[in-house]
């Protein structure tokens, strides 16, 4: 009596948000809420946790204390070796919450995918103690909203559209509670955003949450100066995973013309003489400084301390 009474007022979409949490194990009707609030109100959220909205002033240190209280406990995990041994603290909001960045290639394998997928406990590839899986029903159903980040700040970077909502219950909960800011879009227009995107000398992250059932399940389209993530990321909260790969310099080929400097948004590229130089423990191998090297001087190369890339064929097979 009691579920018929509650779906007789929950839409289709929320009802199977919370179906899916039903399915979930160790999903507790906390994180249902908590993922309810997150996916109903993302401007709000991602206001007061950036600081943006007027709110935040009112309510950021009880936000930042429940925050800490939820993730206070996830201390059992390990992670890979190097910088991203890291990223797993005892009580960091970043276990919970956290993007891995993908350079272009591996983003496109993740809104290109045509069937459903369940890898889990991906530690090498995700490596924070919760929020690790990728498990894709529907995964080309594929929304684009308008980027929460970029859109409490005063003065964003344009375009608003370009964050990446992958695979349900997640694109139809957008899509039903914010029509106004999302649209639908086939894998080839994903594919144009992350590549129009790239151009403008943006990062892809794939997000992972707990509350959104330890997942991944959209792709953030950013930059340094209006993505929460990588602020908080260059201000000591470890939200941010590197790609697997660090950028190298040739410099047979390198004319010092600094350009990698400018595109490069984690900072890690400098000039020593005529030549760029790379520091390792920023870069974050986005690739994004090599496909704006108009000599052809910067590739990725793996760096096993980095940890495993998200590169989803791979992981398939």
């Amino acid at each position: 009596m009691k579920r018929r009474f509650w779906h007789s007022f929950v839409s289709s979409a929320t009802k199977e948000f919370f179906e899916e949490g039903q399915r979930t194990p160790g999903y507790s009707r906390f994180d249902a809420l908590h993922g309810y609030v997150y996916g109903r109100w993302p401007y709000l959220y991602i206001g007061i946790g950036t600081g943006e909205h007027w709110v935040a002033k009112l309510f950021g240190p009880f936000y930042k204390r429940i925050s800490e209280l939820v993730t206070r406990d996830q201390t059992n995990g390990s992670a890979s070796n190097g910088k991203n041994q890291e990223l797993i603290e005892s009580g960091t909001f970043a276990d919970a919450y956290h993007g891995k960045v993908v350079p272009l290639d591996a983003a496109t394998q993740l809104v290109t995918i045509n069937e459903e997928i369940r890898v889990t406990e991906l530690e090498k590839v995700i490596p924070y103690v919760k929020a690790r899986d990728i498990i894709m029903h529907n995964p080309d159903h594929i929304l684009v909203l308008e980027c929460p980040c970029r859109s409490v700040r005063a003065n964003p970077c344009l375009p608003l559209d370009v964050c990446l909502i992958v695979g349900e219950p997640f694109a139809s909960f957008i899509s039903e509670h914010h029509p106004n800011r999302s649209r639908q879009l086939t894998q080839e227009e994903a594919v144009d955003i992350l590549r129009a995107e790239d151009e403008r000398g943006h990062v892809h992250h794939a997000f992972f949450k707990d509350a959104v059932f330890g997942r991944f399940y959209a792709i953030c389209n950013c930059c340094e100066c209006c993505c929460g993530a990588m602020n908080a990321h260059r201000n000591g909260t470890p939200m941010l995973a590197s790609s697997g790969y660090i950028c190298q310099v040739d410099p047979d080929l390198c004319l010092g013309c600094g350009d990698c400097i400018d595109y490069c948004q984690f900072n890690a590229m400098s000039l020593d003489g005529y030549f760029a130089v790379v520091n390792k423990d920023e870069c974050m191998g986005c690739g994004v400084c090599t496909s704006h090297c108009e000599q052809g001087a910067l590739v990725l190369l793996r760096d096993v301390t980095k940890g495993e890339p998200l590169e989803l064929f791979a992981l398939m097979n």
